[in-house]
């Protein structure tokens, strides 16, 4: 896929070890300005994931709730897993293109985690952007 537009579809985790079966979660992705800039904000729960694409860094100022991030590489691969409270700047990643948000703890439980590459199935896109 070429350039993302805001929108919905499922994120599909395989793992490689089979330790937890592949996972598919719904999933939001946030591709305009104007999605990137609201995120999650406001947001008192995440019914899944929300990719933002593109970005490399994000922050929780504003946000009510504890949050995963990985940061990903062009292809989707993970390159890192943080959880960050609210109130707190994440640094820029070197090589990250995407960042994907979720419930804090979500991502262990999906297997998502340095080197696994997830993908995106389904994508609709928004109408409402």
């Amino acid at each position: 896929m070429g350039r993302w537009r805001d929108g919905r579809g499922l994120l599909v985790v395989r793992t490689d070890t089979g330790e937890v079966p592949a996972v598919s979660v719904p999933l939001e992705v946030a591709a305009s300005y104007r999605a990137r800039t609201r995120g999650l904000l406001g947001r008192d729960a995440v019914d899944g994931a929300m990719l933002l694409s593109p970005a490399s860094g994000v922050h929780t100022f504003g946000m009510r709730i504890p949050i995963d991030v990985a940061y990903l590489d062009r292809r989707l691969t993970v390159l890192a897993v943080r959880t960050m409270p609210p109130g707190r700047l994440g640094l820029p990643r070197p090589r990250a293109r995407h960042v994907l948000e979720a419930a804090a703890g979500a991502m262990a439980a999906w297997g998502v985690r340095a080197g696994v590459r997830v993908e995106v199935e389904g994508w609709v896109e928004s109408r409402t952007s």
